[in-house]
């Protein structure tokens, strides 16, 4: 296998990580104001995430490395073609961090509020935007013959990339509500699991819609296998949740994510950025990548590292693996006195 066919597979690999695993951080977000009931829920909301909602963006750190350095002609059209949308995408995650950290500073109600919204904001923005910018990724976008992009932003915000947008947004609430029931107790559990199976009846049509119209138009036999056992996973999940049964629940929404970016993938292989204006001006594994020599020394180090990065995420998983409640979370009053 080549090289450039690795590499292509590394960074699927690692955007598919990503969204599996900041998917659920985005739907904890989203759900904010639709779950909690008072402070001390919000709270108990906040801390399923709070030990790893930072590691989780590591993902996407070194998805954008990986690309850069093992396809640069890709990165360099992806990144000024969608300047405006992942700049977007940048402010709306650096709010929603400094969000998780100052939000605690200050008891007063107004001051914990302005940071909520912060942190919805900072949740439903990535989440609709990166389901924009991959269903343009895979659908095709203008680029000319200097592997340029000649559009502009409407240019993005077509029907196939909207759906793309609003299929993702509702793949993260419901794998966010799923992640909500399976580590709180009490009401915020039931309500999380309850509203995950509605979510999720939404995001399953809506899902199916978009895939079908993905295999339609640029679809091959390994991303129609893919489209479908995630079609059939999150059904799968949904009957788990109904069940009471948050652990297979999660599992199911998390590997339907996984199936369908792979799905997007393997639509997209062995293109990186096709072109609507002349297909021969399309960015491909081959003429986007870089040098044989800078991927035989990026793949030695991704086999060194990976590994590593891997069982520290893994472990910090573990030692957090415990449910929370409410009464957990001291009442404001309490946390004073505490100090």
């Amino acid at each position: 296998m080549e090289l450039t066919t690795v590499w292509f597979a590394l960074i699927a690999g690692l955007w598919i990580g990503y969204f599996c695993l900041e998917g659920f951080d985005f739907g904890v977000g989203m759900l904010l104001p639709v779950l909690a009931r008072d402070d001390r829920e919000r709270r108990v909301m906040i801390n399923t995430i709070g030990p790893v909602w930072d590691g989780n963006e590591v993902w996407l750190l070194v998805a954008g490395g990986a690309t850069f350095a093992a396809f640069p002609e890709w990165y360099a059209t992806l990144f000024s073609g969608f300047y405006l949308p992942l700049l977007l995408i940048l402010v709306a995650l650096i709010v929603r961090g400094l969000s998780f950290e100052y939000r605690h500073k200050r008891d007063e109600a107004e001051w914990k509020a302005r940071w909520d919204l912060a942190i919805i904001f900072g949740s439903i923005v990535p989440s609709l935007l990166w389901g924009v910018a991959f269903a343009n990724i895979v659908a095709g976008v203008p680029i000319d013959a200097d592997k340029e992009f000649t559009g502009n932003l409407l240019t993005l915000l077509n029907p196939f990339g909207l759906l793309g947008g609003i299929v993702m947004l509702t793949l993260f609430a419901t794998h966010g509500a799923m992640f909500i029931a399976l580590k709180t107790d009490g009401e915020i559990r039931h309500r999380a699991r309850a509203l995950a199976v509605r979510v999720g009846a939404v995001a399953a049509v809506l899902a199916v819609v978009f895939l079908v119209w993905t295999q339609a138009r640029t679809g091959s036999l390994a991303s129609a296998v893919a489209f479908a056992a995630a079609a059939l996973l999150l059904l799968g999940g949904l009957v788990a949740a109904q069940a009471g049964r948050e652990g297979w629940a999660f599992a199911g929404t998390f590997l339907t994510i996984g199936l369908a970016v792979a799905g997007l993938f393997l639509a997209l292989f062995p293109d990186v950025m096709p072109s609507t204006t002349d297909a021969a001006f399309s960015l491909t594994t081959t003429n986007a990548a870089s040098t044989a020599y800078t991927l035989k020394v990026m793949t030695w180090v991704a086999v060194f590292f990976t590994p590593i990065v891997l069982g520290y995420q893994a472990w910090t998983y573990w030692v957090f693996r415990k449910r929370i409640s409410v009464h957990h979370i001291p009442t404001a009053k309490l946390a004073e006195v505490s100090r």
